[in-house]
């Protein structure tokens, strides 16, 4: 593997990273300083910083340093995780997340003096409270105590004594059992971690390593300082000692290594194969430490051991699970490619086969159930949850409040709803805007709302769920709404309205997506230059989606994107139209039905309407809408479909004849010809044609404003 690939698996850890420290922090300031939580923060900012130190990225390094040293003194209780302190930590996220865009991009160092120098004054105050606090409060036990802790990990000797004569006594391995040897389990881990001479000089810190450890669990068997030298040859920036552990067996192999995963290159890790082999028995060599006393973490304890140990077999079993492997998007895509013609060629063969061998029809049967499994965990791969999209929301909220000065109150439910990963990498953009636009036009000032009887901080409410197939992501705020009346004046002003029209509010709305519309009277950082919502638009539309859009004046706006949960493969119905073949998307389908006469009423100007469970749906005649030759002109011998869309409601497609059902491989129309109207792309048939996959949104909107013009001419 090349050095740029292990960068860029370390530039993913740390988008993760980033992601486990603003939710930990989040966390936090919902429901106060979570001791899991805090810990998190500090794995996250500690693996950053080990990364940056391997690859030699100083600034990211240096400042990483300084956060991880005022999370020390949260972690250990010296510090109270405020509002205060954790606003600064979430600035100091933003930070340290620019000083990995930077290195990433190659783009100049960002300015962070101002925040060091703010985590620095944090941790002196904290300092100068610990010794203030131990001048007046130590007393002889309490130093004795302190020393015993210390002394558990082997820092506390007598260095003069210890270093006088090293030729006279040559030094052993120094071994301080605070874990009764012979009540451990013969399958509980054991391990030696030494530190080489880069570690420190990276800004390592073994201690912090250590004190992990203890928190799964783990006690100190030994400490080996036979390497270390006289002090005319004492180097502070070396290390001389080793550490030998012992942690419980119900403790995942994998759970331990992540604690050394960005020192790897900075010590030497051994896993022994067993804790009676690797602990001698108590010997003039050893000193006893009173296990009640000694505790390296006086502020934090070890987890209680209160779960049996579990065999061998069983511990190697869990390691396994809930393992991950990195790969690389190219190579999903290319299995997606092969599955996609795994499924044209599995339906050409059954439509081949269909018929003329009886016998064959179980092995079709069988085929197409396993190319639908294949299908299925083949884009379960590359199925995310949209959280880490979601994780990014915090900050540009923050961000925006600075620039707006609002409050913002933002809720995320939703999560955890999964779509592919292809859609998930083009969402950021178009939810960056929705919300820039939310906190800009929609939101009011502190001023004005609490004169308008609401609240201080303004309510921002980010969701998504999956419904029939599909992703709908709704943004909605409680600010001011659409002013309709701007809008009209300002798409009157731009000639995209003629001045008297009369719009519905739905289409007064949908003006803002239009490109270069923008209500702004100035231009600034946030907005004004009409550039966002447009963005949105299209975004959303290059990904088979569309965006809706509710405003209620004086209460809010909801902004609802709906989109497919994959860009590869769907379920459609293939029909029959004159002589074209089309397929309509099975999530958009209802029901499908043959009418008859009294159920079709002519409305006159060549307008139809179905009369279906007390409703009365406009008949939207494909034929006319594509262009199609030979379809049959009569509904009473066509077939309806019935379809609903998000933004239109429903209607009744009518065909001459429902071919099949079956799963289709979406191919871009766009990228390998050019855009059609009503048509979202194509894809190859059983018997090798092209057939057009409809974009039901499109057809139902060309067919009602079709209807509109018949009515304006009757």
């Amino acid at each position: 593997m090349t050095n740029d690939e292990i960068q860029n698996i370390y530039y993913l850890e740390c988008d993760e990273a980033l992601g486990h420290a603003e939710e930990g922090l989040l966390a936090c300031q919902r429901g106060g300083s979570d001791p899991d939580a805090v810990n998190t923060i500090f794995r996250a900012v500690h693996s950053i910083k080990g990364g940056a130190g391997a690859f030699n990225f100083a600034a990211l390094q240096a400042f990483t340093h300084k956060f991880e040293t005022v999370l020390s003194y949260v972690r250990d209780a010296h510090l109270l995780l405020d509002e205060d302190l954790n606003i600064l930590l979430l600035r100091a996220v933003d930070v340290m997340a620019d000083h990995i865009g930077a290195v990433r991009s190659g783009l100049e160092t960002p300015d962070d003096i101002a925040m060091c120098a703010e985590l620095e004054r944090v941790a002196n105050e904290a300092e100068a409270r610990i010794s203030e606090a131990s001048a007046d409060t130590a007393s002889t036990a309490d130093k004795e105590k302190e020393r015993e802790s210390d002394d558990i990990l082997g820092l506390d000797f007598d260095l003069d004594s210890l270093l006088g004569d090293l030729s006279a006594a040559p030094a052993a391995a120094l071994l301080i059992p605070d874990v009764d040897i012979f009540a451990s389990k013969p399958d509980d881990w054991i391990l030696r971690f030494k530190p080489t001479d880069g570690a420190l000089a990276n800004g390592g810190e073994p201690l912090l390593l250590l004190r992990e450890l203890r928190l799964l669990g783990g006690h100190c068997l030994a400490v080996d300082f036979e390497a270390v030298p006289s002090l005319d040859d004492f180097d502070a920036e070396k290390s001389y000692l080793s550490w030998r552990f012992v942690v419980p067996a119900m403790i995942e192999k994998s759970a331990i290594e992540e604690i050394f995963s960005f020192v790897q290159g900075d010590c030497e890790l051994l896993f022994e194969e067993s804790c009676h082999e690797a602990c001698p028995t108590n010997s003039a060599a050893q000193r006893t430490v009173d296990k009640e006393s000694a505790d390296p973490l006086p502020l934090r304890q070890p987890l209680p051991q209160q779960t049996p140990a579990v065999d061998t077999a069983t511990r190697r079993k869990a390691d396994m699970a809930g393992q991950t492997i990195r790969v690389d998007l190219h190579k999903l895509d290319r299995l997606i490619d092969t599955v996609g013609e795994l499924v044209i060629a599995q339906a050409m063969m059954a439509q081949r086969m269909g018929g003329h061998d009886v016998a064959a029809v179980d092995e079709i049967e069988r085929l197409d159930q396993l190319t639908r499994e294949i299908q299925e965990s083949s884009m379960a791969i590359r199925a995310q949850p949209i959280s880490s999209v979601f994780s990014r929301v915090p900050r540009i909220v923050r961000e925006l409040e600075a620039d707006t000065g609002k409050l913002v109150n933002l809720l995320m439910s939703g999560e955890s709803t999964e779509l592919d990963t292809t859609v998930i990498e083009r969402l950021g953009e178009p939810l960056t805007h929705l919300i820039r636009n939310a906190i800009d036009h929609g939101i009011e000032h502190t001023d004005i709302r609490l004169a308008a009887g609401k609240s201080a901080k303004g309510n921002l409410h980010l969701a998504a769920e999956q419904r029939s197939g599909r992703i709908v992501i709704s943004l909605s705020d409680d600010g001011n709404g659409i002013d309709r009346d701007a809008v009209m004046k300002r798409a009157v002003e731009r000639a995209l309205v003629k001045e008297g029209t009369q719009l519905s509010n739905e289409e007064i709305d949908s003006l803002i997506l239009t490109p270069g519309f923008s209500t702004a009277t100035t231009v600034s950082n946030v907005s004004g230059r009409g550039v966002g919502m447009d963005v949105v638009s299209q975004n959303v539309k290059e990904l088979g989606g569309k965006v809706s859009i509710e405003s209620r004046p004086g209460e809010g706006c909801t902004f609802t994107l709906t989109l497919p949960l994959t860009l590869a493969i769907a379920d459609g119905m293939i029909v029959r139209v004159g002589d074209q073949t089309l397929v309509i998307p099975l999530t958009e389908v209802l029901e499908s039905l043959r009418p008859v006469t009294v159920d079709c009423k002519s409305m006159g100007n060549g307008l139809t309407m179905l009369s279906n469970r007390d409703r009365f749906l406009p008949i939207i005649r494909l034929d006319r809408v594509i262009g199609a030759i030979g379809a049959t002109q009569s509904e009473s011998e066509a077939v309806l479909i019935i379809v609903e869309s998000e933004s239109f409601g429903q209607a009744a497609l009518m065909v001459d004849d429902i071919i099949d059902q079956r799963q289709f491989v979406i191919k871009s129309l766009e990228a390998n010809f050019q855009p059609v109207a009503g048509v979202a792309g194509a894809t190859i048939l059983g018997d090798g044609h092209v057939a057009l996959i409809l974009d039901v949104d499109a057809i139902i909107a060309n067919g009602r404003g079709q209807i509109e013009a018949l009515r304006v001419a009757a």
